[in-house]
């Protein structure tokens, strides 16, 4: 069997990252961050028009119909780039719930959302801040066990501050009624369940996207600053230093890809997966930048390093959509559980084996 990512895949993202790398380079992030802005229009705009809003939509809504598989090299290029823009929240997390809902009023929302007309923002019962509300036109929200669709108008926000600068917060507050209602309990919950894998794991691969990209600069901040008359890089404890991070994120690696081809699954093992993928990419992510500041020397830790920027959005993402803690709980509650639950994968291990493992 082939587990490789197909060619058409490979070039969606490679499309999206020749973009980024031209339009959100480090200087692009401190020109923003100056004006005081956490998204530019502009590049914003360049992004809509490679039509990846409705990537995970089906056909008959007007998306392209592709899979979470497909979409998550391009939330990987995200983290590469530390993107300000919320398009993964919106292609990978919102959209795809929109469509899912059965509602005119979602509908009219989607169909604006596809066009790039407009950014719809997540209240999810698992995080305790809203990201992007003060930018989004409307918002869901999630009020006894109903999901809500209002307009920006129509809610009340205390913004909160971030690490990340670019990541606003913000708790909502609004007057809810049977009107704004898109989805009932029955329907919402197993429809929030699917959205928390799906964010879960591209924020995993935006943090794969972080770990490599500080690695990269760290590699060749070292093969430019000399040391005694020879370059840091060829000293053995730098090497190990970026040997030891780079390992980190081959693990990581697999373990999300893994998670992405599974999400439709929608069982204990998958959502297992999708916490073990949060789990390796943040540890990565967190490692990976630590190195490239101590390789960088104290110039790492102010902005005028890119790899500062990758530090504060690694940790945001580790604080989002669920923390290590509640990831650890769903990873433990899948091992411990019978594996009859799970039959239709290769899950052998026997309920002895995992209790004499715990």
């Amino acid at each position: 069997m082939d587990f490789a990512f197909a060619e058409e895949q490979r070039a969606i993202a490679e499309v999206v990252s020749s973009l980024l790398t031209d339009q959100c380079t480090g200087a692009d992030l401190r020109r923003l961050m100056d004006s005081g802005q956490t998204h530019d229009a502009a590049r914003w705009n360049a992004l809509m028009e490679l039509g990846l809003s409705g990537i995970l939509v089906p056909e008959d809504k007007g998306g392209l119909g592709l899979s979470e598989t497909d979409f998550v090299l391009v939330a990987r290029a995200c983290g590469h780039a530390a993107l300000p823009e919320p398009l993964v929240e919106q292609a990978g997390v919102v959209i795809p719930l929109l469509a899912a809902l059965d509602h005119p009023r979602a509908e009219e929302w989607l169909q604006k959302a596809l066009a790039g007309e407009a950014v719809i923002a997540l209240a999810h019962p698992v995080n305790p801040f809203v990201c992007g509300a003060e930018n989004a036109d409307a918002l869901l929200l999630v009020q006894d066990g109903q999901l809500h669709l209002v307009a920006r108008n129509q809610v009340q926000m205390d913004t909160h501050a971030s690490i990340d600068p670019f990541r606003r917060l913000s708790t909502v507050t609004a007057t809810l009624t049977a009107e704004t209602v898109v989805a009932e309990a029955s329907v919402c919950a197993p429809l929030l369940a699917q959205t928390l894998e799906r964010a879960t794991v591209f924020a995993a691969a935006q943090c794969l996207g972080l770990a490599e990209r500080s690695v990269e600069l760290a590699v060749a901040y070292a093969n430019e600053r000399t040391q005694f008359g020879k370059p840091i890089g060829t000293y053995q404890a730098v090497k190990h230093l970026l040997a030891t991070a780079q390992v980190k994120i081959e693990f990581a690696r697999p373990v999300i890809y893994a998670a992405a081809a599974e999400i439709g699954a929608n069982n204990a093992l998958s959502r297992a997966r999708a916490s073990h993928a949060k789990l390796a990419a943040v540890e990565a992510a967190s490692l990976a930048a630590r190195t490239s500041i101590q390789v960088h020397g104290a110039m790492g830790y102010s902005w005028e390093v890119d790899v500062h920027f990758l530090l504060k959005r690694g940790l945001a993402l580790g604080g989002s959509w669920g923390d290590e803690t509640f990831h650890r709980a769903r990873v433990l509650a899948c091992a411990l559980s019978s594996p009859a639950a799970d039959s239709g994968f290769a899950f052998t291990a026997s309920k002895d084996t995992l209790a004499h493992a715990a």
